[in-house]
């Protein structure tokens, strides 16, 4: 049995016409877009590739005399190091010994170490508050476990801030 085709001359023309359209619309759109689309193509793969410095020639270096060492006559006391423009306090040592001990994904090194560093209330990590959103739990102290009853006071006790609204009187919090 064979298969019958329903094209007439009609129908073969009618597609061709469409074939024809689609593909002027398709030279249309790639002479209206194609520079564009070629530059963000360009200026994607310039991306990818590995950013290279400039290598610097070294000066003329100028030999200066040696500085003669000066003796301390006795052992100079322990400075504490101010951070430099930071806004977080400097890390203690044993804090940041975890980093190296392990890898995260048995929970060690940086693992053991963030969940370590978050246990720190945020006044003793930060400065001063760095966002908008610290100011809210700034200075609370250290939260207070309360065992759950279902009594309306004692949920609203829980609720509200202890030192009041206002505590340090931030012109930000005041409403003018």
């Amino acid at each position: 049995m064979s298969r019958q085709l329903n094209m007439d001359t009609v129908r073969q023309n009618f597609w061709k016409e469409e074939y024809l359209r689609e593909k002027m619309l398709r030279c249309e759109w790639h002479r209206k877009y194609g520079p564009s689309v070629k530059a963000k193509q360009k200026a994607k793969a310039a991306a990818r590739l590995p950013l290279k410095l400039p290598t610097l020639q070294p000066k003329a270096s100028v030999l200066l005399p040696p500085i003669p060492k000066i003796v301390p006559s006795k052992a100079p006391s322990p400075v504490p190091e101010a951070p430099v423009q930071s806004e977080m306090y400097p890390v203690p040592p044993a804090t940041r010994a975890l980093l190296y001990e392990g890898i995260s994904h048995d929970s060690q090194g940086r693992h053991h170490y963030l969940s370590t560093r978050k246990l720190d209330m945020p006044e003793k990590r930060y400065l001063f508050p760095v966002t908008t959103s610290f100011t809210y739990g700034w200075q609370l102290g250290p939260p207070a476990k309360q065992e759950v009853v279902s009594c309306k006071m004692c949920s609203i006790n829980a609720f509200f801030r202890k030192n009041g609204a206002f505590a340090l009187l931030d012109p930000r919090d005041l409403a003018l």
